[in-house]
């Protein structure tokens, strides 16, 4: 069910309603539900993986929880196949199957292993990483298992955050689904609020941005160099507010109900350096990759050269988490190339701009968002070879290039505008907390009639879903 359709409006006031309605010992039932039935709007019989999986890890948190000898290991590891496995299958298994195919041929032999014909489940990245997140926090004795089925089903399903984040830990949120929550005028105000602003980021803004990005892409072979700059840094912006203003409307959802999920985005594109984009993009994903795979593999407790080879994996891995596809593992690939750096620079002591003031800053910032913007080629790009082509293209470009984004002049301001507005707003309003309900109607005014008088209503999916 996507979050910018008609049919999620209804589905989001009735259960909301009934959440409330109901004595908080039937909630826990009807969020399950809830969540089951959202799912299933997509694919109905993919609701069996999650229930497999949430059946698995279930049981390995009280086995591991019970043991206290090697068996603990045991089924961690059990869990953990179980969970990679899914994901290996239904998301790896062609790309490797591919891969296989032309290593076979580069030495004349025929690959007989046949292909599968299915569709990648929705969010299967999301769900099975903060489903691996509880067995190992339990694991490591921070969080006790759940002895409550329903409650830790829902750990996994809850609707909101279910297919694409935040990805959040047992810690968080488990503890939630016991507590009672009370219909609150604030939590009311602010969830609301962050909807709409994660609606207008959405429908107004990435979706109205990417008719010129898919346009470019999809004819990149006739666009100029100077048609694919401004594709790319309309991208930026599009994943951007696709992505988190799909997270905006998941913990405004929450919230309303009294759920208090983790901020997944905090301004990225005012970093002054990779590593700070990462600690600002995709929180709850960057931070997971550091607790659970860097961390174990020693971080950078160990040396320096050890430490650098740690960075470039988390981030291979990374971007391979969010596709099989050769261009996913690039882009992360650039990621890791670029903290090496930098992390050599910082160790060397060398500073690139050597001035400490205002123009040395936002130097910095236009450097980093540069370096991600130049990363996201191979992230859009469907293959290896046409992101080669256009950045060739690009580096070719002039200005005397000719602009054709299927935009006329009056639209390209238009996105020109919501751009600036957009930064305006997270610069110096990132966290809004409304307290009077005359501002709290004045803007719902506002962002409603933007998205309906400049929302592109095609019931484009969230890019992140397919992840």
């Amino acid at each position: 069910m996507l979050f910018n359709s008609l049919q999620f409006f209804v589905f989001f006031i009735i259960v909301t309603a009934l959440y409330f309605a109901l004595p908080h010992r039937f909630r826990w039932c009807l969020l399950l539900l809830a969540s089951c039935y959202f799912y299933m709007v997509f694919v109905p019989a993919y609701i069996l993986i999650l229930g497999f999986t949430i059946v698995v890890d279930y049981f390995a948190g009280i086995y591991i929880e019970r043991s206290h000898d090697k068996r603990r290991k045991l089924f961690l590891v059990c869990s953990l196949i179980a969970n990679i496995g899914v994901l290996a299958v239904f998301k790896y298994y062609n790309f490797i199957n591919n891969n296989l195919t032309v290593l076979l041929q580069g030495v004349g032999l025929h690959n007989s292993i046949p292909y599968l014909s299915i569709l990648l489940p929705i969010g299967l990245s999301f769900h099975t990483f903060q489903a691996m997140s509880y067995t190992i926090e339990v694991y490591r004795g921070n969080q006790k298992a759940e002895k409550h089925f329903g409650i830790y089903a829902l750990y996994v399903m809850f609707y909101p955050q279910l297919v694409a984040g935040p990805i959040e830990r047992p810690q968080n949120l488990l503890h939630q689904f016991r507590e009672e929550h009370h219909f609150q005028s604030d939590n009311f105000k602010n969830g609301l609020l962050l909807m709409a602003f994660g609606l207008f980021k959405k429908v107004v803004i990435a979706d109205r941005l990417s008719i010129a990005v898919d346009h470019a892409f999809n004819n990149y072979q006739g666009q100029s160099g100077l048609s694919l700059t401004v594709a790319m840094f309309f991208y930026s912006f599009q994943i951007y507010c696709d992505f988190s203003g799909y997270s905006e409307m998941a913990i405004g959802a929450a919230e309303i109900m009294g759920f208090k999920l983790m901020t997944n985005f905090n301004a990225p594109y005012f970093s002054r350096s990779i590593s700070e984009f990462w600690k600002r993009w995709h929180i709850s994903l960057s931070t997971w990759f550091r607790d659970y795979l860097y961390i174990t593999m020693g971080g950078n407790r160990v040396s320096n050269k050890k430490t650098y080879v740690n960075l470039f994996i988390v981030f291979v891995v990374s971007g391979l988490w969010h596709g099989a596809n050769w261009t996913f593992v690039i882009w992360g690939a650039l990621h890791g190339i670029f903290i090496m750096i930098e992390k050599w620079l910082n160790d060397m002591k060398i500073k690139i701009f050597r001035w400490q003031n205002i123009v040395s800053h936002w130097m910095e910032v236009f450097c980093t968002f540069c370096l991600a913007t130049f990363a996201w080629i191979f992230f859009r790009a469907e293959n290896y070879g046409k992101a080669i082509a256009i950045i060739h293209k690009i580096f070719a470009s002039s200005m005397s290039d000719r602009l054709d984004l299927q935009l006329n002049h009056t639209e390209l301001l238009f996105c020109f505008f919501l751009i600036a507005l957009l930064l305006v707003k997270e610069k110096y309003f990132m966290k809004l907390h409304v307290q009077q309900y005359r501002t709290f109607l004045l803007l719902m005014i506002v962002l409603t009639a933007s998205c309906y008088l400049f929302g592109v209503f095609n019931n484009k999916q969230f890019i992140y879903f397919q992840f």
